[in-house]
């Protein structure tokens, strides 16, 4: 009997041990399932992300393989049901099953920072096989799937210094995983530092900066700091141990200024194409400035323009000083339309979408008064540090658009148009004969309500005529005021525009600096 009973207790360790089920991670494969002899039949298998969503598998010879993809590092749940035999279902029951919950496998980059001598093939090399990678700049990476997993990746020739980010799958149904930065650097005395954007790039206003050094931050700059100038507002972080990066904020760096950098010690950066490199303490970058087309839409938008610009569709640019500021080099889309509906053809004429005329360099000036900027109808930074504030406050120039037009045919006459309506037409006087008022289109840029008026007569002799009333000159010497004369209509003045003084009185109120004057044939 103890004999009998003991060959039963072994037969059933034996059936027990050969009908067994297990569920482990896979090299290659998410999962393997492994059945003994007796095991049975796998009868079901359900995977789950983290998400709770399925995860649809492949099963082959026990190996349980995603068919769709999966992110690396994701938390992913499997549970198998195993039938066995009849008899032995009888015996243990019918069905068994396993669960594992696991992570799809991340594979990290071993080495940051790398030195290695120019002209050689720069190699990657991760913790564990990879089965694609994706690298190249910040938002423009190029995938690359590899013929078999393996650890180690070549970047093929690179520039002596560099660095790219790259992401890697470890498994083929893997997605890439987040991108990291690699860096690499050519053996030198000083410290090696890479600028991205890299030194001499030109760069938008809101553009970080990222500078990774070959050595570790607190070696290289000790207590110190980089300083920009012109003076830029952002905040500076430390990255990782090698990389520091400064974030522009507010409306960033100027626009149309050289970005410099000063840093503490020297280092040693790439000096053009070739891979040389030079060593020192300073780095400069261009930052563009602001296209016509975005000064004209802000112009229009505050009313210093005879039209008005309506965005497309979501090109509306939100107000934040960084929106305004990207805008500034890279302009919304949208139309101009006229504000009034008559509008003299001169004017229109004039006109031309993100092409500085005539037109915009007037409404810039009287931009630029009315904000006691320089009246020089250039854009300059500080022009468009205003001209993006006053964006964001949504500020509007509470005055209508004035044009005045000069015919020197006879008789002549001087027309004022303001806000669709023809305000007055007089009589006019233009320059005489070696002292023709020119002819062209020009802004006022002196407004006064009286002064003196002096210059040279034809003959060489001196003139200076003191008490000239309601003056507003154009070009030059040449301005629209009044002055005694008999009679108006005829070539008397020696290049100004001469007006009746009620004439010259109404006319000058609507000619503030900025507004256009036409002197035509």
């Amino acid at each position: 009997m103890a004999i009998a009973a003991a060959l039963i207790l072994v037969i059933a360790v034996v059936v027990f041990a050969l009908s067994g089920v297990s569920l482990a991670g896979d090299s290659t494969a998410l999962a393997f399932v492994s059945t003994g002899p007796l095991g049975g039949t796998i009868e079901h298998v359900r995977a789950y992300g983290q998400n709770g969503q399925p995860v649809p598998l492949a099963v082959e010879r026990g190996r349980l393989t995603p068919k769709s993809q999966l992110t690396p590092g994701e938390l992913v749940s499997v549970d198998v049901e195993v039938r066995r035999p009849g008899w032995l279902g009888w015996a243990l029951g019918d069905q068994r099953s396993e669960h594992l919950t696991l992570h799809t496998p991340v594979a990290q980059v071993n080495e940051h920072w790398m030195t290695q001598p120019a002209g050689a093939a720069v190699h990657v090399t991760f913790d564990a096989p990879v089965s694609a990678v994706a690298y190249g700049s910040t938002g423009s990476l190029a995938t690359h799937t590899l013929s078999s997993a393996q650890r180690t990746v070549s970047l093929g020739q690179q520039p002596a210094v560099g660095g790219v980010e790259i992401a890697a799958a470890a498994r083929p149904w893997e997605r890439l995983g987040a991108p990291t930065e690699v860096s690499w650097f050519p053996p030198s005395r000083s410290p090696v530092m890479v600028a991205l954007p890299a030194a001499g790039a030109q760069i938008g206003p809101a553009t970080p900066i990222y500078l990774t050094f070959s050595q570790p931050v607190s070696d290289v700059l000790g207590s110190g700091g980089p300083r920009i100038s012109p003076a830029t507002t952002g905040h500076w972080r430390e990255i990782n141990s090698h990389t520091l990066a400064f974030t522009p904020s507010g409306f960033g760096a100027p626009l149309g200024s050289t970005l410099r950098m000063q840093l503490p010690r020297p280092v040693a950066v790439t000096a053009g194409s070739g891979g040389t490199l030079r060593t020192t303490s300073q780095i400069e970058w261009t930052v563009p400035p602001g296209s016509t087309l975005r000064m004209q839409q802000l112009l229009a938008e505050a009313g210093y323009l005879p039209v008005d610009w309506h965005p497309v569709g979501h090109a509306v640019v939100a107000h934040t000083p960084t929106a305004q500021a990207q805008a500034a080099v890279d302009p919304p889309k949208g139309s101009f339309t006229w504000r009034y509906g008559n509008t003299p053809h001169q004017l229109e004429q004039m006109w031309s979408p993100d092409q500085y005329t005539v037109i915009t360099k007037g409404a810039l000036m009287k931009f630029e008064n009315t904000n006691g900027l320089t009246v020089d109808g250039l854009p300059g930074p500080d022009v468009w540090r205003v001209l993006l504030a006053d964006a964001l406050a949504g500020k509007r120039l509470d005055e209508s658009y004035s044009y005045v037009y000069v015919h020197r045919e006879i008789p002549e006459t001087a027309t004022l148009w303001s806000a669709g309506h023809t305000i007055i037409t007089s009589p006019a006087n233009t320059g005489i004969s070696g002292a023709e008022t020119e002819l062209g289109t020009f802004p006022v840029f002196e407004h006064i309500p009286e002064g003196t008026m002096s210059g040279n007569n034809p003959d060489g002799s001196h003139y200076e005529d003191p008490g000239i009333k309601w003056i507003s000159y154009f070009n030059g010497g040449d301005a629209l005021h009044n002055f005694d004369r008999a009679s108006f209509g005829s070539p008397q003045s020696l290049g100004c525009v001469e007006l009746p003084l009620e004439a010259a009185a109404e006319i000058w109120h609507y000619t503030p600096i900025g507004t256009l004057v036409t002197v035509e044939s």
